[in-house]
């Protein structure tokens, strides 16, 4: 299952069991790292995996959601339980998976870093000094911290990791002064060739529907939509709160 391979490329702070479910814990940073990955067999009835999952996130002190394959009959098992779509994490409620090859070209002055800038953790996280979840989120792996410098700032950043085949891009930020100069299609042929590197085959990313400008620039790469998965969280009475 691809999504299992796109959730070993963001690797959360600490990471449960509710039977082939996995509740996921990263103080706060991102959906991805912070809720249960709905995929497989959870081990017992939905109704009690479901209170597992609030049990969970009600100890680790954030919103209980899980991340569920659209329009499968998992989705529609847990909205008949008096679960929503959690609308709340916006943009990215509703996201799709792509996949493709790996990119070739111009680089446009990008490169493949082994360790993180401040420049770079600045793009990526709004700090140069970030928390320790997402640092442990985005540096934990085979990562490839990817820049792009002009002027005496980082212009670019994206984050590759490598997960057996695939090269996962994630956190590709431009800066609004550098845009329309190719630096995004740069990041993505430097960070292919890097990725190559490293034995792997092809390109996965996991995009907002909302984000029209990501997603033309990766079908202009050659990627296809793979599958979506959306955010669902407990309607009212679906989630007792209960003690730990």
């Amino acid at each position: 299952m691809l999504e299992l391979t796109c959730s070993q490329a963001w690797t959360p702070l600490l990471e449960g069991r509710i039977g082939d479910w996995r509740p996921r814990w990263a103080d706060g940073f991102t959906a991805r790292a912070n809720s249960t990955l709905a995929i497989g067999d959870p081990g017992k009835p939905l109704p009690d995996a479901l209170l597992a999952v609030c049990d969970f996130a009600h100890h680790h002190a954030i919103p209980p959601v899980v991340q569920v394959i659209q329009n499968t009959s998992a989705e529609d098992a847990i909205a008949a339980s008096g679960w929503v779509q959690y609308v709340e994490h916006k943009p990215a409620h509703e996201v799709s998976v792509l996949t493709g090859p790996l990119s070739h070209g111009s680089s446009a002055g990008a490169v493949i870093l082994d360790e993180p800038t401040s420049g770079w953790w600045e793009m990526t996280t709004g700090s140069a000094e970030p928390a320790e979840a997402p640092r442990h989120v985005l540096s934990t792996g085979k990562v490839g911290f990817g820049v792009v410098e002009l002027d005496g700032v980082t212009a670019a950043a994206v984050r590759g990791a490598i997960v057996g085949e695939w090269l996962h891009i994630g956190r590709l930020e431009v800066r609004a002064e550098f845009r329309r100069r190719g630096l995004a299609r740069g990041l993505m042929n430097a960070a292919s060739a890097w990725a190559a590197a490293q034995g792997a085959t092809g390109v996965v990313l996991q995009v907002a529907v909302a984000n029209s400008g990501a997603l033309k620039l990766y079908e202009n790469l050659g990627c296809t939509e793979h599958h979506r998965y959306r955010y669902w969280a407990p309607g009212p009475g679906a989630c007792e709160d209960r003690p730990s």
